[in-house]
């Protein structure tokens, strides 16, 4: 089995990523400005990546309906987004950091505007940060009142093969 790479690795001027940071920024709800930076966009896995200053910061996810970018772990640490995110208990993140899906009942704190769908990130509720980023399964409003059952598939987390890639 060969080990997984960063693939394609191309230096990009600013204008040509500009519209992949507009939508990042959308998703984050702030902006950020990364033109004297530099920036590189390559492949892993079959991902879109995009990289600011040789850390990989971003991706393109494949939705129900599109492909969206969105910021790994660590672009949710360089950016730390206000929306789009769930707070867990200490008793989810092991689970987590083994690439579970996250169940509603370890959710304790939520953005309630996050819909079915969305990409989002998933927090520590004690200190903030940020432990995986996954895609919604039932809306922000839900996920706090589940007993039972998934909440959010989880697609990146701290110690997956993205994570631990060497750049």
């Amino acid at each position: 089995m060969s080990e997984k790479k960063l693939r394609r690795r191309t230096p990009v001027r600013y204008k040509q990523v500009k519209t992949i940071i507009d939508e990042i920024s959308i998703m984050i709800g702030s902006n950020f400005d990364i033109s004297d930076r530099f920036l590189e966009k390559a492949n892993f896995d079959d991902k879109d990546i995009l990289l600011v200053d040789r850390k990989i910061l971003a991706f393109q996810v494949k939705t129900k309906n599109s492909k969206s970018w969105f910021p790994t772990v660590r672009g949710v640490l360089h950016w730390m987004p206000e929306i789009k995110w769930a707070a867990v208990d200490h008793g989810a993140i092991p689970f987590l950091l083994n690439g579970a899906d996250c169940m509603g009942a370890g959710i304790h704190l939520v953005d309630n505007s996050i819909k079915s769908g969305d990409l989002m990130w998933i927090k520590d509720k004690e200190h903030g940060k940020p432990i995986a980023i996954g895609i919604a399964i039932v809306d922000g409003e839900q996920m706090i009142e589940m007993k039972n059952g998934k909440a959010v598939k989880t697609i990146h987390w701290i110690g997956d093969e993205l994570w631990e890639l060497e750049t």
